[in-house]
């Protein structure tokens, strides 16, 4: 039996062979239970405190061959965790989270900065307290491959920035304890 086809159509076949393929971007959904954005301060230069949140939600869109993605982070406040249950309330009071008012702080990228195939930094506005303004997450850390148990694509990182508590309406007892806060989040999210 001889089979034939016509010029175009094995033209079009040779055509689409030799095109590699395009990469499109993946919406990764943030994975509560390994994402943890957490804080530090200088407590009247005696120590420096670490606390985190407990409860974070949020999208990563991630398109590794056009070197661009976008990320949209919503922390609970009201889920710190200073490792203290009174402190925990301090922390939520009118003075620094005032999570009354404000239960939530986000993060939503502007830009996404890549070295290569490798994010690196992410620009974007942190909103705290009411108070939106720009910051730049710089990655120290950054894998994406398949899931081994859950056998789905995966992306994870380790991001900080170090802002002033009081350029968000949160300074009381500044300079004694530090302005200057680092937060820093490791992040896991898993391919929608």
């Amino acid at each position: 039996m001889k089979l034939s086809f016509p010029l175009p159509a094995i033209a079009a076949l040779a055509i689409a062979a030799s095109v590699p393929a395009i990469a499109a971007p993946e919406t990764f959904v943030i994975d509560n239970s390994h994402t943890f954005p957490r804080f530090s301060y200088s407590h009247f230069g005696y120590s420096t405190q670490l606390s985190r949140f407990d409860k974070t939600s949020g999208k990563i869109v991630f398109d590794s061959a056009a070197r661009s993605g976008s990320v949209d982070v919503v922390i609970d406040t009201k889920s710190v965790d200073t490792g203290f249950p009174l402190f925990n309330q301090h922390i939520q009071g009118e003075d620094f989270l005032d999570t009354t008012k404000y239960p939530t702080a986000t993060f939503k990228s502007t830009a996404v900065r890549f070295d290569g195939d490798v994010p690196v930094a992410v620009d974007g506005n942190l909103t705290l307290k009411g108070v939106t303004k720009p910051v730049t997450l710089t990655i120290s850390s950054f894998q994406h491959m398949p899931h081994p148990m859950l056998k789905k694509d995966a992306i994870g990182a380790n991001a900080s920035v170090t802002v002033k508590r009081s350029a968000f309406n949160a300074g009381k007892y500044a300079p004694y304890v530090g302005d200057d806060v680092t937060i820093s989040i490791a992040v896991e999210a898993i391919k929608e």
